[in-house]
């Protein structure tokens, strides 16, 4: 981007933050309507529900009928049957039932190898009590909460030497709050369109992109912090100090994110269906990251010192 670019980019911060707004905004509205249609936010896994998880390929065309009727013989009533598309992908199909024993589920391996002959390497059965999916669930929400404190009394304790250091905490707290909102609205949309469901991949996602949205977040701040210090910039106000620091680390900032991205791409395009889901989400989430460092956490730092953020007095904290 040119120079002149950055000479006004924090006088358009009411723009980034209508972008940003519009997206979560509809976002969230694809979340409300699943969980009206589904009666969840987003399409649980066994991960999180707990239950068992059959995926299995036939050399030959089976019917859904067939496969209902051998888990129903099992004693296993209204199983959640699943065709399964994409690349290499011939009836395939995924089954989603209650927890079922190793033992169960090789006896029921046998009924469908019956129906007809199994692909041999492509059956799998993932099952999980709905104990450790509740356990799996807290122990994620406790994880970003204690990054968010943690991230928030770090940046309080490294920035103690300029004004207000609080505000550099809450808002790189914002930022990544930010970023979890559009990975969730990203997730329950394409749990709607394409099926995807919460595992705990999908968590490992999670935490990454906080990692990254942090960090993405502390090096902007840092080059505030030094240029706030420089004695050759004292004289400038806020506004013209950050567009100054986002300047000096756009660059960096993009390119180091591009890095991963470009595998990510590739991942995408060539690997397998089964890790593209996560994929896309970290996709998503590194993409937003990068952006809510740059576009969400300084222009709001600024807007607090303007009295611009509704019940926040400029001198408050």
């Amino acid at each position: 981007m040119s120079a002149k670019f950055f000479d006004n980019f924090i006088q358009r911060r009411r723009y980034y933050y209508i972008f940003s707004g519009i997206i979560i905004g509809v976002g969230l509205l694809a979340i409300a309507y699943v969980w009206f249609v589904t009666g969840a936010p987003f399409r649980l896994g066994v991960d999180f529900l707990g239950g068992s998880r059959f995926e299995v390929q036939f050399s030959e065309p089976v019917t859904e009928e067939a496969l209902r009727a051998v888990f129903v013989e099992n004693g296993i009533g209204n199983p959640a049957v699943t065709a399964l598309r994409g690349q290499g992908l011939q009836n395939a199909w995924q089954i989603r039932t209650p927890f079922v024993t190793p033992d169960e589920s090789n006896q029921i391996e046998a009924f469908l190898g019956d129906l007809s002959p199994l692909v041999p390497g492509t059956t799998s059965v993932t099952s999980m009590s709905p104990a450790v999916g509740r356990e799996v669930t807290r122990a994620a929400f406790v994880a970003v909460g204690v990054a968010a404190l943690i991230i928030l009394i770090y940046i309080m304790a490294a920035f103690r030497q300029v004004p207000h250091p609080f505000r550099y905490g809450a808002c790189a707290v914002a930022a990544m709050l930010h970023d979890l909102l559009v990975m969730f609205s990203f997730v329950s949309i394409m749990g709607l369109i394409a099926g995807w469901e919460i595992d705990a991949l999908f968590l490992t996602a999670v935490l990454t992109v906080v990692g990254f949205s942090l960090q993405d977040t502390i090096v902007v701040f840092d080059r505030i912090r030094e240029n706030q210090s420089n004695r050759r910039l004292k004289t400038k106000d806020l506004e013209s100090l950050v567009n100054l620091s986002v300047s000096q680390v756009f660059k960096r900032s993009v390119i180091t994110q591009l890095n991963a991205m470009f595998v990510m791409v590739a991942i995408l395009l060539f690997g397998g269906d089964s890790i593209k889901p996560f994929i896309a989400v970290l996709f998503v989430g590194l993409l937003s990251g990068t952006y809510s460092s740059l576009f969400i956490a300084a222009p709001l730092l600024v807007s607090w010192q303007k009295g611009e953020i509704p019940f926040l007095h400029p001198q408050a904290a």
